[in-house]
């Protein structure tokens, strides 16, 4: 019994984690986003502004993007002007200052809110869908979320966590093998 417990929940957890795979979104230039294009990638999911206290994470996440990209390791940011208005840029402005001051090359998808009733799809995922632990509403720009190959969210880190964080980091090798 204990068994078949435990397989039902494997594939209901699965089928959960399949869903991220299932959302469109659009890039910053404006293009259709498919999240499928990021299945059997390590991806960090990171919501970002230009005008935070830790926007100079954005380095590091470039740092992680390059280090690990050969591995099928994926940053993903998104830009959200959601906390105290810190990204008060259009697409274009918010991709410049990103490339200009951080040599980001790291996917960034089009600013829109990831709170309330209007957020986008993702983060609807991310925070209702994903298991228990990592469910919740994002309290400020820099959370990130590690998705493993499968689509499953495997880790959950608050906006203080940098870029090079042993429990980050070691989360993101031991989640490439």
């Amino acid at each position: 019994m204990k068994i078949l417990i435990a397989l039902i929940f494997t594939l209901m957890s699965s089928a959960f984690a399949q869903e991220i795979y299932k959302i469109t979104d659009k890039t910053i230039k404006g293009k259709e986003f498919q999240m499928e294009s990021l299945k059997d990638k390590v991806v960090l999911i990171v919501n970002i502004a230009s005008q935070c206290g830790y926007t100079s994470q954005l380095e590091g996440l470039e740092g992680l993007y390059q280090k690990y990209k050969s591995k099928g390791f994926v940053v993903l940011g998104v830009p959200t002007n959601d906390f105290g208005g810190q990204t008060p840029e259009d697409d274009a402005s918010m991709l410049e200052f990103c490339q200009k001051n951080y040599s980001a090359t790291f996917p960034i998808l089009t600013k829109k809110t990831i709170l309330g009733s209007e957020k986008r799809h993702l983060y609807q995922y991310l925070t209702e869908k994903s298991p228990k632990e990592f469910q919740g509403k994002v309290e400020w720009n820099f959370e990130k979320f590690l998705i493993d190959r499968k689509g499953k969210v495997v880790g959950r880190y608050k906006s203080k966590v940098t870029t090079d964080d042993k429990n980050l980091v070691n989360k993101i090798e031991e989640t490439l093998k």
